[in-house]
């Protein structure tokens, strides 16, 4: 079985420290918080960067600043957002590519957030969808590819078609994101074999569950082979009814379980290396 290449995604587009207050929002607290979560065993750090006040944004410059600072203390693999947050449009959200990370996610189909009250369109249509991916190749940036249904697998078929994708595909499913979007499953343990069946070939998974989800997602998505993404963006619970302390607790604990299941971690070099990045 293949080594197990762990994301954490620190801060994410929807709640901030109103959720959890140790949840990272400025640059500094985003770079100390992935260099705890490599140092906890994380070989890639999923950024969504946050403006002075606390709001989410796709100002390329605060990217700069956060992969810069990340890079000056680990090798840990940036990996932005392209999803941004609810009400952004979709050249916002392909603004933080300017940054230059290695990686990229890139959402697979349209969806509707409802968040606080709001219902926002959450853009990806099929010319959106290709549209990103060509910048990503242009720009040589690895695309994550954010699968929330089965319907969405074939949008990844289509940028195979188009030649927009290299090997290995790499896609994160993304499960129990029911309360907040619409067009998005539950997670259960026969949705996700099913989904994990339904891979093109060449393909390369990873598995985010979630709010309670989390735990048992990522479990099994480690002992099937896949790999895993915790964070305060997914869940900012340790367990249920108690906040979790950093992103970094919740990386020590997916490495816990994955060393007791006798599943070697991926260090960011052998990440780069399964998924094709460049050293």
């Amino acid at each position: 079985m293949d080594k197990l290449i762990i994301t954490v995604s620190l801060t994410g587009g929807f709640h901030g420290k109103e959720a959890n207050p140790n949840l990272p929002e400025q640059p500094s607290e985003i770079i100390q918080a992935a260099y705890d979560c490599y140092n906890a065993g994380a070989a890639i750090a999923h950024i969504h960067a946050r403006d002075p006040q606390g709001r989410p944004t796709g100002d390329p410059e605060i990217y700069r600043e956060i992969i810069a600072g990340v890079r000056a203390k680990c090798n840990m693999i940036t990996q932005t957002t392209t999803g941004g947050a609810p009400g952004m449009s979709v050249e916002e959200r392909m603004r933080s590519l300017e940054s230059r990370p290695e990686m990229a996610s890139l959402n697979m189909g349209t969806a509707v957030a409802d968040w606080k009250g709001q219902e926002n369109v959450f853009s990806n249509t099929k010319t959106d969808i290709r549209y990103a991916a060509k910048k990503m190749l242009d720009y040589g940036i690895k695309p994550e590819m954010e699968v929330y249904n089965e319907a969405m697998l074939h949008n990844v078929e289509d940028l195979i078609d188009q030649d927009l994708l290299k090997k290995p595909y790499y896609i994160n499913f993304v499960l129990n994101m029911t309360k907040a979007m619409q067009g998005t499953v539950k997670y259960s343990h026969k949705t996700l074999m099913f989904l994990i069946d339904q891979l093109p070939a060449g393909s390369i998974y990873n598995v985010t569950g979630i709010g309670s989800s989390q735990l048992p997602a990522t479990t099994l998505s480690l002992l099937l082979g896949g790999n895993l993404r915790v964070g305060f963006e997914d869940n900012v619970f340790y367990s249920k009814g108690v906040l979790a302390n950093s992103n970094a607790q919740l990386v020590e604990r997916a490495v816990r379980i994955a060393r007791e299941l006798q599943r070697e971690i991926a260090t960011p070099d052998e990440a780069r290396e399964m998924l094709g990045l460049k050293a």
